[in-house]
């Protein structure tokens, strides 16, 4: 019979679907295998091709842990609050339940074209009220614990979105989603003190089995520095205190003495205490153009620019007297605001004290070749600096120079980190309302438990407004309630939580997806505790930033009994379009899967996914080698017409060694890799007149978890009752991987000059290249040149030598 997969693999789909093989049971006595994909947001443009490349891998691995004995949770679900959904929305003018339900319905359907073994009855959405209940209590813990507070600080703001951002939703200063510059802007803000937790998040990376560049990256997102603080009093150009000071970080201590300057950044607290009369008119205006740029132009403009600020501060090791500038070159969300200028060792400094004519002192000694033009900040000998200090390495200076600041109480250790708390405020309508009401006596106060969920109304408009407020502000009946604690008027949050807030704990709710006392019971958490291996791709540093430090915050109040959530991460790379740019309606290169399995079957198109590259690796589409799958799935289908009684001893020893390299590449995500070794153990196979039932089957096994309709209808044909998913995976014979050697004769012009040993199974290359090195036969060999070698596999090696 022919192959025709259309039929095949509705067959097994609804087969699986009726039969439910792919359930999952909590209470197993197996052991557990958590396999989870970053579950996507159902957008509206549906998937392409590049989108089920991680669920592909995740579906092989879970098949194979499955059949290696594992109890598997692999689960699906819909990360549909937020930003994207809503402007989706928007654009296409439709309540956004009503586009995400739509949505979802049409990523399912593609979904099930594929395949998958996922357990459907844990399916979970983060907009079902049954979901984020739970969303909504980790809130309130956290606000019970004092991790959520309001602030008054200027927020990011993007004029587009209409809504604030946190930092890690820029790219630079424009908002990541729609590129629109943010603004600063001053709103009431809910944020999460994810910075209580940046030590504990630094030091576990190094538990994790995850890639070292997403470790390293994890690192330089919370960006983690250790210094010294240092403290500058304000003063008049006499020296006499204003009675304030600025405080400084540095990590070269060594390098105060060179300080002619200090810089402060003009969103900067510290300028209203340095600005002096005069100096007012100059400074405002500077402040409001530094604010009109955005933080990456500030970062990388090659002119500098500053201005004078009227006060100066005095150095607290050699009491000199500096003057105090603003530059827009320093950031106020890093650090202190303020920085020290050190001309002599820093290139900025440099090019600042150029411009405004200020001196420029050395600390280190330079060495010879370098000239003073150049900015050297390595190691050396203290200069300048006083008999005490001269001479001394830089390093051991700097640690004289801190203990004498220390003592007079003008410095002390400090940490700083990159990563800043998390604004966790959106005013937007479409995400979870944060579970909070404003009562004029007793300021903010947590919904009471039994009042969960705090439900998202429904609206006529839904339409972010300019005004800095949420739309949900605008709903009186909603926003209008009293106080838990006095029972007086109140009012609501109208603010909602931002699209990571259901994906910072997800993973645990597919542990017990119907658990309507808890998020997720302590036995369930337990056993399936922590995700065993995690998939994914874009945005995976800071979704993993915030779901490490929720997850820690629940091991902190009991509810989860791992310091960590995933286990082992696997990073996967881009499917590009044929063209090598990625997939886009605008450039017209979108290819639907549908479409591919509707012409090519979604066996070949998974064998396809997982052959065409390493998994990490970014790859084009290449529809001529998804044709070469369809092939291979084809010659297996026709290898069953010949079938015999007998192995075929010949192909034993690739056939155990093909068992061990697919059992091992796909533990350890290699998967095109074992696709390639399947292919040349089929090559090997149709070379003979037959091989046995036995071999077969376990061939099929091998192929399961890539191509699962074929290799089922097949094992079915084979007489099997039970799915091959279900069977026991093969283990390779260990006394054949290795094949029996074998002695044949070597001829040189027609005479037997020597043998060799080697395996029946060496190719043509390697069997000449043993023969020459063999010294017997090597100087027959010598006596001319070789004109023509043959090699007969398992019988005679023979050279011509004219």
């Amino acid at each position: 019979m022919s192959y025709d997969h259309k039929e095949i693999e509705e067959k097994w789909q609804k087969r699986w679907s009726e039969s439910q093989v792919f359930r999952t049971l909590d209470n197993s006595d197996k052991p557990k295998s958590y396999v989870l994909d970053m579950f996507p947001y159902p957008s509206g443009e549906g998937l392409h091709v590049g989108h089920p490349k991680g669920y592909i891998a995740t579906d092989v691995y879970s098949r194979f842990k499955r059949m290696n004995g594992y109890n598997v949770l692999h689960p699906m679900g819909w990360d549909a609050f937020g930003l994207p959904a809503e402007n989706y929305a928007l654009k296409n003018k439709v309540h956004p339940r009503v586009a995400v339900e739509k949505n979802i319905a049409t990523f399912k359907e593609q979904l099930s074209h594929i395949g998958f073994d996922y357990d459907w009855s844990r399916e979970i959405n983060t907009t079902d009220p049954k979901f984020y209940i739970w969303t909504q209590w980790i809130f309130l813990q956290m606000f019970k614990k004092g991790l959520a507070y309001q602030s008054n600080e200027p927020i990011n703001w993007c004029p587009s979105c209409m809504t604030g951002l946190a930092n890690e939703d820029l790219d630079g200063n424009v908002c990541e989603r729609c590129g629109t510059e943010v603004v600063k802007k001053s709103l009431p803000q809910w944020v999460l003190k994810i910075t209580q937790y940046a030590d504990r998040m630094l030091s576990d990376l190094d538990t994790l089995q995850w890639p070292d560049y997403i470790k390293e990256a994890q690192r330089n997102w919370i960006g983690k520095s250790e210094g010294v603080e240092i403290i500058w009093e304000i003063v008049t150009k006499e020296g006499s205190s204003m009675g304030s000071t600025i405080s400084t970080f540095t990590t070269r201590t060594d390098t105060i003495p060179g300080v002619t300057f200090l810089v402060l950044a003009p969103e900067s607290d510290y300028v209203q205490k340095t600005v002096v009369p005069g100096q007012r008119e100059s400074i405002d205006a500077y402040v409001a153009k530094t604010l009109s740029k955005t933080e990456i132009e500030r970062q990388t403009s090659k002119e500098k620019s500053g201005t004078f600020t009227g006060s100066y501060a005095k150095n607290p090791f050699t009491e000199a007297i500096v003057p105090i500038y603003l530059a827009d070159y320093v950031l106020a969300g890093y650090g202190t605001g303020a920085v020290m200028g050190m001309p002599g060792h820093d290139a900025r400094d440099r090019e600042f004290a150029t411009l405004f004519n200020l001196p420029t002192l050395f600390t280190t000694n330079i060495p010879e070749g370098i000239t003073d033009k150049d900015i050297y900040s390595g190691e050396g000998k203290q200069i300048n600096t006083g008999e005490e200090y001269d001479g001394l390495l830089n390093i051991e200076a700097g640690e004289k120079i801190f203990a004498h600041l220390k003592e007079k109480g003008k410095a002390h250790t400090r940490t700083l980190y990159r990563i800043q708390d998390w604004v966790f405020s959106r005013q937007r309508y479409w995400g979870e309302p944060i579970p909070i009401i404003h009562c004029p006596k007793d300021g903010a106060v947590g919904v009471p438990e039994d009042q969960l969920p705090v439900l998202l109304p429904e609206v006529e408009s839904y339409e972010p407004s300019d005004t800095g407020e949420s739309p949900l502000a605008s709903i009186d009946s909603w926003v209008q309630t009293t106080c838990p604690q006095c029972g007086g008027p109140a009012k609501r949050e109208t603010n909602t939580m931002p699209q990571w807030a259901g994906s910072s704990w997800y993973y645990l709710r597919f542990m017990d997806t119907h658990n309507d006392q808890s998020a997720v019971s302590a036995q369930l958490e337990k056993y399936w505790g922590p995700v065993d291996v995690y998939v994914g791709g874009d945005h995976a540093v800071r979704h993993l930033i915030y779901a490490r430090f929720w997850h820690k915050f629940l091991f902190d109040i009991g509810l989860v009994s791992t310091q960590e959530p995933f286990a082992r991460l696997e990073f996967l790379g881009f499917i590009l379009a044929e063209d090598g740019r990625k997939m886009s309606k605008r450039y017209g290169n979108v290819i639907n899967p549908n479409d591919v399995i509707a012409k090519y079957g979604a066996d070949a198109f998974r064998v396809y996914e997982m052959f065409m590259g390493p998994f990490e690796n970014t790859v084009a589409w290449s529809t001529a080698s998804i044709e070469g799958t369809t092939r291979f799935i084809e010659r297996v289908w026709k290898l069953a017409e010949r079938l015999g009684e007998s192995d075929a001893d010949a192909v034993e020893t690739l056939l155990n060694q093909t068992i061990k390299k697919v059992s091992n590449d796909i533990e350890s995500f290699k998967f095109n890799t074992a696709v390639s070794h399947l292919m040349i153990l089929m090559n090997a196979f149709e070379k003979k007149e037959s091989i046995s039932t036995r071999q077969y089957e376990l061939f099929l096994q091998l192929l399961s978890p890539f191509a699962p309709h074929v290799t089922d209808e097949l094992w079915e044909r084979l007489g099997k009752t039970d799915s091959v998913h279900v069977s026991k995976w093969p283990s390779p014979d260990e006394n054949k991987l290795q094949a029996p050697l074998v002695s044949i004769g070597v001829q040189v012009n027609g005479k037997v000059r020597g043998t060799v040993t080697l395996s029946p199974e060496a190719t043509k290359e390697e069997a000449l290249a043993l023969a020459k090195t063999d010294p017997g036969i090597a100087r027959w060999l010598e006596q001319g040149r070789v004109e023509k070698e043959v090699y007969v596999p398992g019988r005679i090696i023979s050279f011509v030598v004219i």
